[in-house]
């Protein structure tokens, strides 16, 4: 199947909407560079303070009782790839799944897959990510106007099983209110050297009266990338590109009380899949040792598929098609004694193809709906907070050559409850949550029923002015999934035999951590560090190897993760400052073994400088050599990457804000593996890669 042939509309048709917004961006900009008048901002000598709209109740990062990163603004459009794992990698405490250029989920503290809820502006995110980490996630970093990472008792009320964090995507498809002057928007263009990526993205709101319309999309297109040099497969990790195009309509009414809207979104996706094997067919099991080939003649089955995989069979693709309808409402002192009633509610159609020589050979479904109601009350005995119900059904199926998994119906109810109190220079936080959950697998018949009670408690002491201490525990059960349960068969993109266990039990896990954050004056910081206790660790234990391929059974055990993690920043200068930042984390089971693919420790350093309209920075990141590892894991060598950034701002004679940005990572073209990942030595990371791009809002 070729890349074109993917997309429903022709080429023409399908760029339309962004070549004209793009081009009304470069017309725009070239005719006001003349007139531009510069923007110069001092440097802040205060940490950035910004609302967090996945805490609940609105609070602002200051008042968080856990490590919050919120990427907004400018920092955004710098920080921002393809997709949200890279996107976030790099942020402390936070690194990337990394499958290739098509699939990247955030891993935070250690913890990935279903240990990290993935919102879309505080609803969950439906997709396949899950499930292995050659799925992409359904949430485009072009189109985001904030992301938040956050953990904690307010992290709580999205899912007792979001033990590692919750990551939330706001965007604009559903509008909250009429653009005073009628319009608004914004629209990027921006190209890539390592990818030959283009990219570009617009959004556009209008209105009048109580009617408010919001039209967003974007579309990027990259080829294979380049890794750094000294990589022994030559210099491109085949089947890296990736095609991606979004689109969104949204209309809300909007009253004085709050609003209600409905968005109609959807997202298609082309992208290759590295390191796929096929000297893995045919491989099976007795008992818990893996067998490839016929009885007696593994060798023979070696011989056969003795091949480059690109030559003969081309690379694989997944061919990825996603359709949401959202709506979402907010009213403002809806009854006596509440201040806020909000809802968000959402359906989604996922299906991806993994295709191979033209030919489709398996395809996941993934039909879910979901609803969210939440009721914000005003102060009863100096208490502040909200309660609120939770209800979803996922129906996920897949068929054909790597259908491990057996369809489930999985339906999940939840109720919450949010608290916090102040006093003088204290600020209180308690989270209490309920879930219960059913698996059903329609293959089987079996049935899995399980449910849990999480609470958590946090505190925030402003001991003196600019110093907080931060300390927060947290007893959350996390519910087994479908794939944990019931998984069986090959799955050739990992490499991995998955086997489920349907006797899994409820994980849970006790957390505690302790921060010290310095928020005024030239020197500021935030460190914290944490520990997790969890009983009933569910993970997907190696019990064979053989080749290259792996027998993974899902087990449980008691584990502990310890780590740390910490920014600060020094202002040298009015013009200048240093920003210091880093992380590590520690993994391990009871009985002493190693857990796998646990990210290895990292530390930066960061100048950064700004004249008038003129802003930059300098970075280098150094991450140590992985050498604690898990049975069948291999180490991984360390690395140091530079990277470097500038832009320029100004605003037309109208007062219409452009830029244009620079950014080259790992400028010194190091070769680098991601431990994180499952095709480490299949797809390295990008090598030197220069994005340059320009941005104007409206």
């Amino acid at each position: 199947m070729s890349s074109s042939a993917f997309f429903k509309f022709s080429p023409p048709m399908r760029l339309q909407p962004l070549a004209c917004a793009v081009a009304w961006m470069v017309g725009a900009v070239g005719t006001a560079h003349a007139q531009s008048q510069p923007v110069s901002t001092p440097p802040a000598a205060v940490l950035p303070d910004v609302t967090v709209s996945a805490s609940g109740l609105q609070q602002t990062s200051s008042d968080m009782t856990m490590p919050v990163s919120v990427l907004e603004g400018d920092a955004l459009v710098q920080q921002r790839q393809s997709n949200l794992g890279e996107t976030l990698d790099g942020e402390p405490g936070i690194h990337s799944s990394h499958f290739g250029a098509g699939a990247s989920r955030p891993i935070i503290r250690g913890m990935d897959g279903p240990r990290v809820r993935l919102l879309s502006d505080g609803a969950p995110i439906h997709d396949a990510s899950t499930i292995s980490p050659d799925h992409a996630v359904v949430a485009d970093p072009l189109l985001a106007t904030q992301i938040e990472v956050l953990r904690g008792p307010a992290a709580l009320i999205h899912g007792g099983g979001a033990i590692g964090g919750v990551v939330n995507v706001l965007d604009g498809k559903v509008p909250t209110a009429v653009p005073a002057k009628g319009y608004e928007g914004s629209a990027e263009l921006r190209a890539s050297s390592a990818t030959h990526e283009r990219a570009g993205a617009f959004s556009l709101t209008g209105g009048a009266g109580n009617i408010a319309i919001h039209l967003e999309g974007s579309q990027g297109q990259a080829d294979d990338y380049r890794v750094g040099r000294g990589w022994s497969s030559g210099r491109k990790v085949e089947g890296s590109f990736n095609d991606t195009d979004s689109a969104s309509l949204g209309v809300s009414w909007v009253g004085e009380r709050g609003y209600l809207g409905l968005a109609y979104s959807r997202q298609n996706a082309y992208y290759g899949l590295p390191g796929h094997n096929h000297s893995d067919e045919g491989c099976h099991v007795h008992g818990l040792h893996l067998h490839c080939g016929s009885h007696g003649a593994a060798l023979e089955h070696d011989d056969e598929h003795d091949h480059d995989h690109g030559e003969e069979h081309g690379v694989p693709v997944v061919d990825l098609r996603s359709e949401r309808v959202d709506v979402r409402g907010e009213l403002r002192n809806p009854l006596p004694g509440f201040s806020a009633l909000r809802l968000r509610a959402g359906k989604t159609d996922y299906r991806h193809h993994e295709v191979e020589e033209g030919t489709i050979a398996t395809t996941f479904r993934n039909q879910a709906h979901d609803a969210r109601v939440e009721l914000q009350h005003l102060p009863i005995a100096g208490w502040r907070g909200l309660l609120g119900m939770q209800v979803s059904q996922r129906r996920f199926e897949a068929e054909g050559e790597e259908a491990y998994i057996q369809p489930t119906d999985t339906r999940t109810q939840g109720v919450f409850l949010l608290e916090e109190y102040r006093w003088d220079r204290w600020r209180f936080e308690a989270a209490l949550r309920h879930e219960r959950q059913t698996v059903l697998a329609a293959g089987s018949g079996l049935d899995a029923s399980h449910h849990g009670t999480s609470v958590a408690l946090g505190a925030v002491w402003k001991l003196v002015p600019g110093y907080q201490l931060t300390a927060s525990w947290s007893h959350a059960k996390r519910l087994p999934t479908a794939e944990e349960l019931y998984a069986r068969g090959l799955h050739m993109a990992t490499r991995t035999y998955e086997l489920g266990n349907a006797s899994l039990r409820t994980e849970t896990a006790q957390n505690i951590d302790l921060g010290l954050r310095k928020t005024a004056g030239d020197t500021t910081f935030d460190v914290s560090i944490f520990h997790n206790r969890v009983k009933n660790y569910i993970y997907g234990r190696t019990v064979d190897e053989l080749d290259g391929l792996q027998l993974l059974q899902y087990s449980q055990q008691d584990a502990t993760l310890t780590g740390l993690e910490g920014r600060l920043h020094q202002r040298l200068h009015r013009h200048w400052g240093v920003t210091l930042f880093g992380d590590v984390v520690r993994a391990r089971l009871e009985g002493g073994n190693l857990l796998p693919r646990i990210p290895a420790a990292r530390l930066g350093a960061r100048l950064e400088g700004q004249w008038q309209a003129w802003q930059g920075h300098a970075e280098w990141v150094q991450v140590a050599r992985q050498t604690r590892v898990a049975a069948f894991e291999s180490p991984t060598p360390g690395y140091g990457m530079l990277h470097l950034g500038l832009s320029y701002h100004a605003r037309t004679s109208s007062g219409q804000p452009w830029q244009v940005y620079l950014r080259a990572r790992n400028l010194n073209d190091r070769l680098a593996y991601a431990h994180t990942s499952f095709i480490k030595e299949a797809a390295p990371l990008a090598g030197r890669n220069v994005t340059v791009g320009v941005r104007m809002d409206f």
